[in-house]
């Protein structure tokens, strides 16, 4: 199947991928927003342009073909990485100059496209690089390399641009070092993975006939003809519907003054508090979520799950009401909330997979049900949080995490309709 399809083979690239795949998607969500917060953008604006980024994901299923149909994946994860390597670099370049907002939104927005391409072609690599054993085996490797591009980002990226800023006389000169360095790593995976690949036999292009589009088509309506679409969707929409805009908010409430309603932390406090303590609860609350669904099954685990995720947005409601000046305080805080949220996610996930490969995981089109599923949850995630920074700048921080609270309700209203096979996700006995 592949010139490399054993597991100790499958080390030499696959941690890197997917920390690969990992870095542009967190610098373009979270990275930008502090970026913006430290050069004087209104929390209304902020929200606004950094929550339009979320579109490439939401509308990429509709070239994910493409992938398949024009050149090897191989050289898509390479040529791809390339670009986001420049593209980085690219970004420290626009942040000295006159124009540097609407220069670095233009560079992060292409920058979305390709990172949101980038995800299609490594995964299809992935399941063409590897047997079926080795896949599955290294699930838990691809997530927890994801996870530690997040703290990369989140932490150690944020963290040295607050140091920076600070040695270099201001925030746009330290940002620009972050993003140099940023495009040095990824041009260096770029070429690392040029070798490192291996040359699967079927990774070839797919050849176009007559019935390709017919067949394009059909994978879009046998999914909106799924019984019980309507709840579907309305699910995928509304169950991140409050941590869409808590997110968006969250990093500028930490770095917000205390006159203003914030908690007055350094840029790298926030790298340390949220980047790092918060992404490492994210993780193991996610590890938790799914060892839980394992054993009961996702219809008993649905309600435990969507709870220990929505009820520690009053943590931020606690936060602001006291407005601590403890770092332990706030990273206790934090951890608290990521980890249930980490915890509560993996009920989204394996739904989305329950929707698209049914209870036995068998239907067709799977993969690209799946890539529709995830197109919907960014779209989820993007709408709510464009408001999100023009309600917090009207509510005040406190006001706001109370309808953040409020704001789960839809959620918990759509999920008792739900329909979910008592089985799935439980490891067989």
């Amino acid at each position: 199947m592949s010139d490399s399809p054993n597991a100790g083979a499958a080390w030499r690239w696959v941690p890197t991928l997917y920390f690969a795949q990992g870095l542009p998607y967190v610098v373009v969500m979270t990275v930008a927003v502090v970026l913006y917060k430290n050069l004087g953008l209104s929390n209304t604006d902020i929200a606004l342009y950094t929550s339009w980024l979320y579109l490439p994901w939401v509308i990429k299923p509709l070239w994910s073909p493409l992938v398949d149909l024009l050149g090897q994946k191989r050289r898509w994860v390479v040529v791809l990485q390339a670009a986001l390597g420049v593209a980085l670099a690219l970004v420290g370049l626009t942040l000295p100059g006159p124009h540097w907002l609407i220069a670095s939104l233009a560079v992060f927005w292409l920058m979305a496209f390709a990172s949101a391409t980038h995800d299609i072609a490594a995964d299809g690599f992935y399941m063409l690089a590897l047997p079926a054993h080795v896949q599955a085996a290294f699930v838990g490797v691809r997530g927890t390399f994801y996870r530690l591009a997040m703290i990369a980002g989140q932490g150690g990226l944020v963290y040295l641009a607050g140091m920076w800023a600070e040695r270099m006389g201001g925030p746009a000169r330290g940002w620009a070092l972050v993003f140099y360095l940023a495009a040095a790593v990824y041009l260096g995976l770029s070429a690392w993975h040029a070798v490192a690949l291996p040359r699967p036999a079927e990774d070839a292009p797919t050849a176009r006939d007559a019935n390709f589009w017919a067949e394009f088509g059909r994978v879009f309506a046998d999914f909106f003809r799924q019984p019980g679409i309507g709840t579907i969707l309305a699910f995928l929409l509304l169950y991140r519907f409050a941590e869409a805009q808590l997110l968006k908010l969250l990093t500028p409430f930490l770095l917000d003054a205390a006159d203003v309603g914030g908690l007055g932390l350094k840029t790298q406090d926030v790298g340390l508090a949220y980047g790092t303590i918060g992404v490492t609860a994210l993780v193991c609350g996610g590890l938790l979520g799914g060892w839980f669904i394992s054993r009961v099954g996702l219809k008993r685990a649905l309600w435990p799950l969507m709870i220990c995720m929505h009820l520690p947005t009053l943590v931020f409601v606690a936060l602001a009401a006291v407005r601590p000046t403890s770092l332990t305080v706030i990273s206790a805080g934090i951890a608290i909330e990521q980890f249930g949220y980490g915890f509560g996610f993996t009920a989204y996930l394996v739904y989305m997979l329950l929707i698209a490969g049914g209870p036995a995981g068998d239907r067709p089109h799977k993969t690209a049900h799946y890539a529709l599923c995830t197109g919907i949850m960014a779209l989820g995630m993007m709408i709510p949080g464009m408001w999100a920074g023009w309600l917090q700048d009207r509510l005040g921080y406190e006001h706001f995490f109370w309808w953040c609270a409020l704001a789960t309700l839809p959620s918990f209203l759509v999920a008792a309709r739900v329909d979910v096979d008592p089985g799935f996700g439980r490891k067989a006995a």
